[in-house]
């Protein structure tokens, strides 16, 4: 039964709990950790939910939470990213495109872009999952694709500048 759970929890929630570390951390390698801690929270935890729902915004909490506590981390904040240390012999590839453009915004815009659009929560449920008012949700939207827009614009255009 309770490797039913984990296989459960795992297929449902891997993309998830991904995409919500690596909008938080832009690292992929940090956002497997994330998924994992929280997985094995959601496992440890052993809660029973009202509804699918509950248990979907439970578990984004535990993942936000998760990036919070690891980004005041001494380990995160000191480190130093393999790829700045060492020379590239390969070129890496160019992504370019709206989600290269989601990751430029600062953090508090990322993370409401990525849940009202590739979520599809709502303002209030972002409030509730951020633990924000709900009007300061509406702002930092409002804010985050005006940003975006203009940076698509300038993109199209050719004119961003690194």
């Amino acid at each position: 039964m309770e490797q039913e759970r984990a296989e459960r929890l795992v297929a449902q929630y891997t993309d998830t709990l991904l995409r919500i570390g690596y909008t938080w951390l832009g690292d992929l390698d940090d956002a497997k950790d994330i998924c994992q801690i929280a997985l094995i929270r959601a496992l440890r935890a052993d809660k029973t939910f009202p509804s699918p729902e509950r248990e979907r915004a439970w578990i984004i909490r535990v993942a936000v939470n998760a990036c919070k506590d690891w980004k005041k981390s001494a380990w995160f904040r000191h480190r130093a990213r393999l790829e700045d240390t060492l020379p590239l012999w390969v070129e890496p590839p160019q992504e370019g495109g709206l989600l290269e453009l989601v990751q430029s915004l600062p953090l508090k815009y990322r993370q409401v872009i990525y849940l009202r659009y590739y979520e599809g929560y709502q303002v209030r449920e972002i409030a509730k999952l951020l633990g924000e008012t709900a009007g300061l949700v509406s702002v930092h939207l409002s804010r985050a694709r005006a940003k975006l827009k203009t940076l698509w614009e300038a993109e199209q255009n050719g004119t961003i500048s690194e």
